[in-house]
């Protein structure tokens, strides 16, 4: 395995070559990432490391910028053009922004697909949930609304304004509530960018905002992170429980000090290893369109929608019972 670093803008790119038995790759397949340090992404990359391994004569690319914006994924998508990459398999920072660079890489030949968070449809060939949209925004109320009898406030600490995915999740949580937690009120949305300074200063802000805030929802293992070392600092533990979405090797402090009483996730692994698995199958001539059905590996099979886009697997739940298991995992 190689490791090769430029910079490209102000955007760190990281290329990790990966190719089974030492052969030379034939095919090359970025995996850009929302920005680079966060660990759910680097949990993502090791199982695109492994999908490569297992097909063989494919090299991974593991790039992204140095910050969650959209102009820094343009920047290194640019530059993939110019590389002449097979495929680009990208986390978007924005749904809209995206598309014409996208665009102009298709029309150069390369697959695109979108993994995580999406792109529009014009802008990629298939899209990869990590989990039903609608079933993601009902789990990160219920984790909240479970240590909440009585009901209560809540607030959401999302990542970008423009993530495509945390806004669909947020929209779904909406919607669910009424029926199903109508003693839960939903008191305001604050987002942190992935940035943990900034979203430490929004979690302080929504403390301070709300004296009776009861939980923070952060559907963003930066944002769920902050948050909880936020209340563990104030001395809140107890009285505002953090949950939403995180890393079990990131979270187990806060479980385990009582900042949280459990959080949920799908595995960054197998959505990795999944993208990898897609983004080589239509460098291989495979169809996206409605009702194809893919290979994902190991992971298993997904079936397009008629947007072109599936879900890999239902979100599974972090608590005191398991997290010392999963941690030692990802």
């Amino acid at each position: 395995m190689s490791i090769l670093k430029n910079l490209v803008g102000a955007a760190a790119l990281s290329a990790v070559a990966l190719s089974a038995g030492g052969a030379v790759a034939q095919e090359r397949i970025a995996l850009v990432v929302k920005s680079l340090g966060n660990g759910f992404f680097d949990a993502a990359a090791d199982g695109a490391q492994k999908a490569a391994e297992e097909i063989g004569g494919v090299e991974v690319i593991y790039t992204g910028p140095t910050s969650a914006t959209a102009e820094g994924q343009i920047d290194i998508v640019n530059s993939l053009i110019a590389q002449n990459v097979d495929a680009i398999a990208i986390s978007a920072n924005d749904p809209d922004a995206l598309v014409p660079v996208l665009e102009k890489a298709m029309d150069r030949g390369i697959k695109v697909i979108s993994w995580d968070s999406g792109v529009a449809e014009e802008g990629r060939m298939l899209h990869l949930n990590p989990s039903d949209t609608a079933l993601i925004g009902e789990t990160i109320i219920k984790l909240a609304a479970d240590y909440l009898p009585d009901g209560g406030d809540v607030a959401i600490l999302s990542a970008s304004s423009t993530a495509t995915n945390q806004n669909a999740w947020i929209e779904a949580a909406k919607e669910v509530m009424p029926e199903k937690f109508p003693n839960i009120n939903l008191v305001s949305v604050v987002y942190g960018d992935d940035d943990s300074v900034k979203s430490t200063n929004e979690a302080r802000g929504l403390i301070q905002s709300y004296p009776d805030l009861d939980a923070i929802i952060a559907p963003t293992t930066v944002g769920v992170v902050a948050a909880a070392q936020v209340v563990t600092d104030m001395d809140l533990i107890g009285q505002v429980n953090v949950t939403g979405l995180a890393l079990p090797s990131e979270f187990k402090q806060f479980i385990d000090n009582g900042a949280s009483q459990a959080v949920a996730l799908w595995n960054p692994i197998d959505l990795g290893y999944s993208a990898v698995y897609l983004a080589h199958q239509l460098v291989e001539g495979a169809t996206a369109e409605p009702g194809a059905t893919l290979s994902i590996g190991d992971v298993g099979e997904i079936t397009l929608d008629d947007t072109n886009s599936a879900a890999m697997a239902a979100p599974f739940t972090f608590d005191a019972s398991n997290i010392e298991e999963f941690s030692k995992i990802y």
